[in-house]
């Protein structure tokens, strides 16, 4: 009975030692993992071992980025939609499609990533009001100059405008690439650095700037 009872004991003390040895196994490689995910932002694991490593991981820059990048979004897409029976020039038409086509997922992703954070996003009339003193943003003055130009002129003021737009846009990706910790937020940012300072040198180009 005395043996069969310390045999039992021997079996048991085993077998939590083995479940220790893996538990400090499994540690060992998830410290791994995230040391060299915090080096270059990707790691050798799959795209969909990974995902739910990084849902939720995410800091106040990188809320500050969404809620400040849709309602600047927002106001360009609205400056665009004037493009088509305002303006002259097909660069200028073509340029605006492009901005409408880029901004329009963003803005939904931008949401969607707030809606998950369990934060509001912002509501479409807060642009008239809270937005204003965000980088690049037009002031009402401004937006109803655009709206009563045509033709050559309104070519240029879009540009004009568009080009301080897209700057304070950049400003902002540039804040978030720094200080963001969610990494498809800090993907996007990227995105917006790239395809926007792409466009304001084409602006520039157009309104015959070096």
């Amino acid at each position: 009975m005395i043996s069969k009872r310390s045999l039992l004991r021997r079996s048991a003390a085993a077998t939590v030692a083995a479940a220790a040895a893996l538990v400090l196994a499994a540690c060992g490689n998830d410290s791994g993992n995230d040391g060299s995910a915090g080096h270059n932002g990707h790691t050798a694991t799959s795209p969909s071992a990974s995902a739910p490593a990084s849902q939720g991981r995410h800091n106040a820059a990188d809320v500050a980025f969404a809620k400040g990048m849709i309602p600047h979004h927002r106001q360009a897409i609205e400056m665009a939609d004037l493009a088509p029976s305002r303006a002259q020039s097909a660069e200028v038409k073509k340029l605006a499609g492009d901005i409408k086509k880029a901004q329009d997922p963003e803005i939904k992703t931008l949401s969607g990533w707030l809606t998950s954070w369990g934060e509001q996003v912002p509501a479409e009339d807060e642009m008239d009001h809270s937005a204003h003193g965000m980088a690049g943003m037009m002031s009402p003055q401004e937006m109803e100059k655009l709206k009563n130009s045509s033709g050559k002129a309104f070519d240029t003021a879009f540009m004009e405008l568009m080009i301080k737009h897209h700057e304070g846009a950049v400003e902002m990706a540039k804040t978030e690439k720094a200080q963001g910790a969610f990494p498809d937020a800090k993907t996007m940012a990227a995105a917006i650095i790239t395809s926007q300072s792409a466009e304001i040198e084409q602006m520039n180009k157009l309104l015959g700037r070096n």
